[in-house]
Order: structure tokens, then sequence, then C-alpha cells
């Protein structure tokens, strides 16, 4: 729930799990609870990283929300710090995984942050190829101590939206890799981010995913035809579809729009492809393969007016 930022509790969670239960949305194929930064305290005297008092209990949470039927996402990076200035894993690889693993841990957003500095710059400060070898290695590194750790089915994220993850990422035993920038919620940023992963398709397929970043749909200023097309595109792009909404205040219609079974995140197939543009490129004609050998399509009005159809098959 982006809403909550770093303010974000084991009490939210909990709550976030019920949420999902009761609007529906684990209906629709939602399972994964995330929690981002912000939930690390210290490492004691043997490198053992500890919650802060935000997170008590981080297996009595991880319980909780698998008795709910769901699973449990975290966060941490390669280098020293979290992007929030956190305890991150920087030579505590294995030592993570394997406390992730005693949780009951199910996904882990992995993100570069202070590697960087830590690693990249300063081990290689003008080379752009070493600098890429070493990033390459540090997520090779947390993808070996994940599948050494006894939780063979978690899901390993990279949010890295530098040098084509796509073409390295499933090597190391990513699932998701981050194709842009953060999104924002407007259409701009949204169908910007729509055009930057045209032509990414032969890279996704099942258990390896394109990543778009997170929905936006709900959130900010978007019209009702903008939340539909958002989701649309997402859901053509076999885009993991992580809502980041705030679900207790959801209105009608962004619930119609999250939980729309034959575009929910459980009919996920192959990626869409651009095929023309269409009216001196203002309405563009997207396809999808799926399961069985039908096709979805997608007409996007990006004129004007701005008004998308809904995809059919």
């Amino acid at each position: 729930m982006e809403l909550l930022a770093g303010k974000v509790t084991d009490k939210d969670i909990r709550a976030a799990a019920d949420q999902i239960v009761a609007t529906g949305m684990k209906d629709a194929g939602y399972i994964y609870v995330n929690i981002d930064d912000t939930w690390e305290g210290q490492r004691d005297a043997d490198g053992v990283l500890h919650t802060n008092d935000k997170f008590p209990d981080m297996k009595a949470l991880a319980d909780y929300v698998h008795s709910k039927g769901l699973k449990l996402g975290i966060y941490s990076g390669p280098g020293s710090k979290t992007c929030a200035g956190f305890a991150a894993s920087l030579d505590h690889e294995v030592q993570d995984a394997q406390l992730y693993a005693s949780w009951g841990i199910d996904y882990l957003k992995y993100d570069l942050c202070s590697f960087r500095k830590d690693v990249m710059a300063a081990k290689a400060p003008d080379d752009k190829a070493e600098q890429m070898r070493l990033m390459v290695a540090a997520y090779d590194k947390m993808g070996n101590a994940l599948k050494e750790s006894g939780q063979a089915d978690r899901l390993f994220a990279l949010p890295v939206r530098l040098d084509a993850p796509w073409e390295w990422a499933p090597a190391l035993g990513g699932n998701l890799w981050r194709t842009t920038d953060d999104v924002k919620a407007n259409w701009m940023s949204i169908y910007d981010i729509v055009n930057q992963n045209a032509g990414l398709a032969k890279y996704a397929g099942p258990g390896h995913w394109n990543d778009p970043d997170m929905l936006e749909v709900g959130n900010g200023r978007l019209t009702l035809a903008e939340n539909r097309s958002h989701f649309s595109m997402w859901a053509m792009l076999a885009a993991p579809l992580l809502a980041g909404n705030d679900l207790p205040n959801m209105k009608p219609e962004i619930k119609a729009i999250l939980t729309n079974k034959p575009l929910s995140p459980s009919t996920r197939t192959s990626w869409a492809r651009r095929h023309s543009r269409l009216r001196r490129r203002e309405v563009e004609v997207w396809t999808r393969r799926l399961a069985g050998g039908a096709t979805a399509i997608a007409v996007l009005n990006v004129g004007s007016d701005r008004v998308a159809s809904h995809p059919s098959t």
C-alpha cells in the first residue's frame, strides 16, 4: 500500500491482507502482500539482521498472511544501505536469504541503491563494463543464496532499470525486472512506460516477466478512462500486477477495474506486441497470444480524447 510509505507497520500489513481477501482481490489473483523499505533494524554481533519496532515478529506476520491464503514479500538490496538508508545485504547475502526462509518470506525485491556508490563507483569509477560485471555478480550472489536457502519457489524481483536487465536477469534466477523508471499517477508517465516496453515481448514468459512498475490505478487524478487504459495495457503486457492503491477506501469503479477477471493476474501468458499505429499515430493496436490459442487485442486511443477501448479476444 504505497500511501503508507515509510510509516508502514505490522498492523498495516495485516490489514492489507484482510482487505485483499475482503475486497475480492485475492479471488482475482492478487496473492502477494509486499513490504517495501523501512522494516529493517540493526544487525547483532553475529551479523543477524533484526526488524525494527514497527515489525516486532516477522515470522508471526508471515504466518498471519499465509493463513489468509496469501504470500509475504520483503525488501533489501546488494549495497550496505537500502534506498531509505536502512541496513541492506552487502556481505550478508547468504545469512539474509536464510533469515528470510526462516520467516517464511515468499518474495524479495532487491533494489540497487547504495551498491552504485559502495561497490560500482568505488571499485570501477571509470569502467562501465566492470561496473556492469560487479552488478550482475551481486544479483547472482543473492539469487544463488535464495536457491540454496530451501525456498525454491520464492520470487526474486530485480528493480534494476539500467543495462537491459531483461537480457541477463533470467539467468540469475530473476523472476521479474524493472524495465523503466518509476511510474507516476499521470497519463503521460503511464503512456511513456507503455512505449518503452514495446519490443520487449521476446524476453517475457512463464516464470519471468518484464516489470513496468506497479499499478497506479485509483491514484492521483487519473480519469476513469485513463485508469481502465492503464490497467488494460499492463494486463496486455503480461506485467506483474502490483496494486498500489488505498484498499480500504477503494471506490467501486476502481475495484471493478482491478478485479476484472479476464484481465486479472491469474490469466497472464505471453507478452503483448504493438502491431500498428493508425490515424496519424493516434490509435494503436496491440495483440497478445493467450493460452489455448486465443488472441487478445487492444485498441488504444492515444489522441487528444484519450478514450481507449477494452482489450478483447
